[in-house]
């Protein structure tokens, strides 16, 4: 089984339909909300709609993605686009890197370097990965996905054809975020024999949308557990309150959400970037973390790809066909673990003293800067902790 090499190209009228759009952008009124609590502030808004129809350059974004070698396999009917890059070192170890939502493949792109050369960035050669980075199924240049059923488990799966079927890769590391850690889970759960271990943002398990409410009882927990330590339940709730919205949609009706977010770049940009907001560690300043264009590439990729709708629905999918365990054996997850974890990306006093009694733990540390999107917001923290999970795996 072979991939076919790609190179992003969007035809010239989709991005002249885009700059339409966004030219002929009709704002809903946004009064008493310059401190952003009734949703994403109007002003900033249009500032940065207005940026994206006359000063955003997506030809210069499109030939940085091309820079990457690309390719595109269909494995059971789904599409994956992915970024191979081979190692510069003397024995290079495979590295697959799994995104989350509403993240891009793109918020890997600063750790592909130092990871795949890091002799070429102040690190020593014999930590050199090859580094693959799908897009996952449905989202991005994944697509077009036209087929129900895609949870997080059966990525796992497909991950595991990818990385040895298409690639040739008879044991390999992983490293995920968000959904990318429930990717990782399943795979250290299914597949530990495969792996070389796994390193996570979180200990976020494949059974987490086993549960009949899952924007309530997710996060539920959480909130329950740290009001019994003392914790303010509206601190609490505080933090859970952008975490919670999404999930319920998500979970719910994705496709009643995706017709408004296919048909307007106003609303895609909106419902992407108040998560991005939210839960960055950016203290409200999206721009004090990612530059505007980093923003714009990853929301001109849903919007060129038409991908919103079908990136939503893992969430309804994982929940409608709950995951199911492999084996009884303990730990869950088998394959040795490295953890980095990020407490403004954690409910108040979330403690991690518990994981080693839990896991196969081979690192574990806390930063107190840095929150959802670690990859882009703190690339040095997980090139460091990537190479020390894996130096004595290889």
């Amino acid at each position: 089984m072979s991939a076919e090499p790609f190179t992003v190209r969007v035809p010239d009228a989709v991005l002249d339909d885009l700059r339409e759009r966004l030219a002929r952008r009709r704002l809903p009124d946004d009064f008493g909300n310059e401190d952003w609590s009734y949703g994403f502030n109007g002003a900033y808004m249009d500032e940065l709609l207005g940026y994206w129809g006359d000063g955003f350059d997506w030809r210069a974004q499109e030939a940085a993605i091309n820079a990457y070698p690309q390719f595109r396999v269909e494995l059971d009917d789904v599409p994956i686009h992915f970024i191979h890059v081979r190692g510069s070192g003397p024995d290079p170890a495979p590295l697959v890197l799994t995104h989350g939502w509403p993240w891009t493949f793109w918020d890997f792109h600063k750790v592909i370097g130092p990871l795949s050369d890091p002799g070429a960035h102040g690190g020593d050669p014999a930590d050199a990965f090859d580094v693959i980075v799908p897009s996952l199924p449905g989202f991005g240049f994944s697509s077009p996905l036209r087929k129900t059923g895609v949870t997080h488990a059966v990525t796992a799966d497909l991950w595991v054809r990818l990385m040895q079927d298409v690639l040739g890769y008879d044991r390999f590391a992983a490293h995920g975020s968000d959904k990318g850690v429930i990717v990782s889970m399943a795979m250290g759960h299914k597949y530990a024999d495969r792996l070389l271990g796994i390193h996570v943002t979180g200990p976020t398990l494949p059974s987490i949308f086993n549960v009949d409410r899952p924007w309530a009882d997710v996060l539920g927990r959480a909130v329950e557990l740290r009001s019994k330590q003392g914790i303010s339940r509206a601190a609490l709730l505080q933090w859970e309150r952008p975490r919670a919205t999404h999930v319920a949609v998500h979970t719910v009706e994705p496709q009643t959400m995706a017709y408004g977010l296919e048909d307007s770049p106003a609303g895609l940009a909106a419902w992407l970037l108040s998560r991005r907001r939210s839960w960055s560690d950016c203290h409200g300043d999206l721009e004090s973390v990612y530059t505007r264009d980093e923003l714009l590439t990853h929301l001109t990729i849903y919007w060129v790809t038409r991908t919103i709708g079908t990136s939503m629905r893992m969430y309804k999918e994982s929940a409608d066909l709950q995951w199911q365990r492999s084996h009884d054996r303990t730990p869950l997850v088998e394959a040795p673990i490295g953890f980095s974890v990020f407490a403004p990306d954690n409910p108040p006093g979330t403690g991690w003293e518990h994981l080693p009694n839990e896991y196969d733990v081979r690192l574990l540390r806390e930063y107190d800067r840095g929150g959802h999107f670690a990859a882009a917001e703190r690339p040095d923290v997980i090139v460091t902790d990537i190479r020390d999970t894996f130096r004595g795996l290889r």
